[in-house]
């Protein structure tokens, strides 16, 4: 993706140089033009590939399609017509999920003041409301920039005062989620606000709603995210204690797991969200003690052929396996022997063969027991298809290289049945093809008592040679 932006301006003006000085056809015309500013770098993915309507009788230019609808549904916002905003709610909010570029091209063009007068407007009325919110979480996706503090503070006061309304707590908790992805203010503004304890609640209060706890789990979720490139130190780790310490999240999330046993995609969610708080020892524990690793063995050899679900689950018990006792309690539950089984059912998949890698990998850390489950059931072997099935994916690699040393460093003997599988010439490999694999495959292959040779790397400045 190139890293230059331009205007929807300029990409019109270039269509319709396309149209009237070559005469090219409108389909033409967009194609020459995309390609032309891509073979310039030019990122377009936030601008409509599309030819604007025909210039006007007075020859007035145009709009995008989006932008006409926009208009329309601020005509009906000013002149409070209730009885035409809901159909232009739907028609605009329709717009907005199709792609990026259109409601990129709203958003700059003052939609949100608009959509955010909808939801005032519609307080009263808790369908039109409902539709509000739904528009309004359309017009956010993507475009987190967008909101103020009076919308962040309209979200929490209708998760507030319509917490017994599950479809509108869903959609509430839908716009706060887009507001949230890549934006820490938002993030730590909506904390401030007291958002944890709403989603929480809302787990608790609307936990037979597939569709509310997923959001919910989603929601808390992005709370812990470190994701917004403009923040050089965000709140994640702080959020996640907060989840837990003062609002019994991991309890909850749990709870709401056993009401959908049934329900993989719901406890894939719940996964994804646990994962992420497992930031402390005693978090982890507590996942345990509270039987969420028994959901998370049930719904891995449930669920082995969605590879979606396997890879939230691997990375969850990675997570949880940051204690060295819960270690012990994921191989006495068989854990091991799935995930086994995941790396060499899900092969060609880079994700879940990354996980898996990783997931025996902290296992084995400082455990010469656990090494010896894992070798016994093919742990070893599975990493080293996976590094054979993907030379080029350097997660994969290095994920592969740092389990094999957990193997071999405290527990010699296997060195040699690993080196017979042939893993020297792939781990040799994997550090001559990533820079990045380089440290761990060295690691790796000095514990199996291989011979390394230390690389030297020219920087191109005087005496700069390093190893």
């Amino acid at each position: 993706m190139g890293s230059k932006l331009i205007a929807q301006e300029t990409f019109d003006d270039a269509v319709q140089e396309n149209i009237t000085e070559f005469e090219m056809d409108p389909e033409e015309a967009v194609r020459e033009a995309v390609q032309q500013f891509e073979s310039q770098g030019v990122d377009l993915s936030n601008i409509v590939k599309a030819v604007r309507q025909p210039a006007s009788e007075n020859g007035q230019r145009q709009k995008h399609q989006i932008l006409l609808t926009l208009d329309a549904l601020g005509k009906a916002v000013a002149e409070w017509d209730l009885a035409e905003l809901p159909a232009q709610l739907v028609s605009f909010a329709a717009q907005c999920r199709e792609q990026l570029a259109f409601r990129s091209l709203a958003g700059h063009n003052g939609a949100y003041p608009v959509v955010f007068s909808a939801c005032q407007l519609a307080w009263a009325d808790r369908d039109l409301l409902l539709q509000a919110f739904s528009t309004l979480s359309a017009l956010l996706d993507g475009q987190p920039d967008l909101v103020d503090s009076a919308g962040q503070e309209l979200l929490l006061r209708a998760l507030r005062e319509r917490r017994e309304d599950a479809e509108l707590t869903l959609a509430g908790i839908r716009c706060v989620r887009n507001a949230c992805v890549k934006h820490e203010q938002n993030r730590q503004d909506f904390v401030k606000g007291g958002i944890l304890p709403l989603l929480t609640g809302a787990l608790g209060r609307h936990g037979r709603s597939a569709d509310v706890v997923r959001a919910a789990a989603a929601a808390l979720r992005v709370m812990t995210f470190d994701d917004d490139i403009r923040v050089p130190f965000g709140h994640a780790h702080d959020h996640a204690k907060m989840i837990v310490l003062e609002n019994d999240g991991l309890r909850v999330l749990i709870e709401a797991a056993k009401a959908f046993t049934d329900n993989s995609g719901v406890l894939s969610e719940l996964c994804a969200t646990l994962s992420r708080l497992s930031v402390r020892n005693e978090f982890c524990q507590e996942i345990v003690d509270l039987g969420g690793l028994n959901f998370m063995v049930t719904l891995l050899a449930d669920c082995m052929d969605h590879p979606d679900v396997v890879k939230q689950v691997l990375s969850a018990i990675r997570a949880v396996a940051g204690n060295d006792d819960v270690k012990d309690a994921i191989v006495n539950a068989g854990a091991t022997d799935l995930i086994v089984l995941a790396i060499s059912h899900h092969l060609a998949n880079p994700q879940i063969c990354e996980q898996g890698c990783a997931a025996l990998c902290m296992l084995a850390l400082r455990k010469p027991e656990n090494c010896s489950v894992i070798m016994e059931g093919g742990g070893a072997l599975a990493a080293l298809q996976a590094m054979k099935a993907h030379p080029r994916e350097v997660a994969v690699q290095k994920q592969a290289c740092m389990l094999i040393r957990n193997l071999v460093s405290r527990s010699r003997d296997f060195s040699q049945p690993i080196l017979d599988m042939g893993a020297e010439n792939l781990i040799t490999e994997a550090r001559a093809a990533h820079r990045d694999c380089d440290d761990v495959a060295k690691a790796a292959l000095r514990d199996l008592g291989c011979k390394v040779e230390l690389r030297e790397l020219w920087t191109g400045q005087k005496g700069s040679l390093a190893q």
